[in-house]
C-alpha cells in the first residue's frame, strides 16, 4: 500500500456516497478531503472547499445514483471549483455512471444522454473520468479525455470462489450482457448459458427461451445494472422452469428502484450479490442481498493514476 505525498493527492466526496470515498482514502492513506456540500435556501447547491488544492491531484468520488439529477450536478459544481481553485488535475471517479442507457438513438428523435453527460463533466473541468461497469463499453469514446474503466468482475469471482458451488452455469440475462458472463464464467471455469428475451418497454421483459444447458445446475446470473429487478425476477422464474437447482444474481450496481426490494424478497433466489458503488440505504437491507466492497479497486487505481503507472494490469 502506498502512502503518497498528501499535499499532492487529493481525495474529496459529495453527499452521493460519502462511506465509499472514506473507505478509498482509508486504503490510499490520506484523510478525506475538507469540503461543504449543500443548499441556498432556494434548493441551489453551494460548494465550499475548505483547504488549499492548489496544484493538488484531486479525486472527486460521486456516483450519479438516486437521486440522480441533484448527485450530477454536485459532481458538475465541485470540478468547476477544483478547476477555479487552481487543481493540477481533476479526476471524477464515478462508481455509477448515470444516463449511460441512453447511449444511442434506438429510434427516432432520442437523446443521447450518455455523451450529453461526457461532454457537461468535461465543460465543468473533468481532465480524467475514472468509472467501473459502464452499461455499454463504447461510452468511453464519447470522452475526449482519458477514461479509466475498472470491473467488479474479478471481486464477484472470487466472492463466488469462496462459496465453493457445485455444477455451475453463468447465465447472461440478455444478449448485451453476454461479454460480462462469459469473462465471469471464464474466471469460475464454469459453462455459459444464455436468456434470450425481448424487451416491448423500457424496465418489461419479456423471456423467450434459455439457450444452454441448465437443468439441474447451480446458475450465476450476471448483469451491470439491478434496477427494478424486473429481467432478474423473470429470467430466473424462466430458469426455475427450465429445471435449475439454485439461482444467485449478481450485479456491480445495485440501483433497486421501485418494487425492486419486493419483489426479490418472493423471488425464488438464493442470493442477490452486489457492490456498494451505490449505497445500499437501510430500508433495501434484505437477508438475501450480500455487499462486496469496491473501495480497494478504485484505491489502487487512485494510487497508479497518480503514479502514473498502469491500470489496466490490475485486471490481467
Amino acid at each position: 500500500m502506498l502512502r503518497p505525498d498528501q499535499k499532492r493527492l487529493k481525495v474529496f466526496t459529495g453527499n452521493a456516497n460519502p462511506a465509499l470515498a472514506r473507505e478509498i482514502a482509508a486504503y490510499i492513506g490520506v484523510p478525506l478531503g475538507e469540503a461543504k456540500v449543500s443548499r441556498f435556501s432556494n434548493g441551489e447547491i453551494q460548494v465550499v472547499i475548505d483547504e488549499s488544492v492548489r496544484g493538488a491531484d484531486i479525486f472527486v468520488v460521486q456516483p450519479t445514483c438516486q437521486p440522480v439529477n441533484k448527485n450530477l450536478m454536485e459532481l458538475l459544481i465541485m470540478i468547476d471549483a477544483f478547476r477555479r481553485a487552481s487543481a493540477r488535475r481533476i479526476t471524477a471517479v464515478i462508481p455509477h455512471y448515470g444516463y449511460a442507457r441512453q447511449d444511442r438513438k434506438a429510434r427516432g428523435r432520442e437523446p443521447v444522454t450518455a455523451k450529453l453527460v461526457a461532454n457537461l463533466l468535461v465543460t465543468a473541468g473533468a481532465g480524467r473520468i475514472l468509472t467501473m461497469d459502464l452499461h455499454a463499453a463504447q461510452i468511453q469514446g464519447f470522452f475526449d479525455i482519458p477514461v479509466d474503466h475498472l470491473m467488479a468482475g474479478p471481486l464477484i469471482a472470487d466472492y463466488f470462489r469462496q462459496k465453493g458451488l457445485a455444477d455451475l452455469t453463468v447465465v447472461s440475462p440478455d444478449v448485451g450482457g453476454v461479454g460480462r458472463a462469459r469473462d465471469l464464467a471464464e474466471r469460475l471455469h464454469a459453462p455459459i448459458a444464455i436468456v434470450d428475451k425481448r424487451r416491448p418497454t423500457p424496465n418489461v421483459a419479456e423471456v423467450m427461451n434459455v439457450i444452454g444447458e441448465v437443468k439441474g445446475r447451480t446458475v450465476i446470473m450476471m448483469d451491470d445494472i439491478i434496477d427494478t429487478a424486473g429481467t432478474m425476477i423473470s429470467s430466473s422464474q424462466a430458469l426455475k422452469n427450465y429445471g435449475v437447482k439454485d439461482v444467485y444474481i449478481c450485479s456491480t450496481h445495485g440501483v433497486l428502484s421501485g418494487p425492486a426490494i419486493d419483489l426479490l424478497k418472493d423471488a425464488p433466489i438464493e442470493e442477490v450479490v452486489i457492490t456498494n458503488t451505490i449505497p445500499l440505504v437501510p430500508e433495501k437491507k434484505i437477508d438475501k442481498i450480500k455487499v462486496l466492497s469496491v473501495a480497494p479497486i478504485f484505491g489502487e487505481a487512485i494510487i497508479r493514476i497518480y503514479e502514473d503507472l498502469s491500470v489496466s494490469e490490475l485486471f490481467e
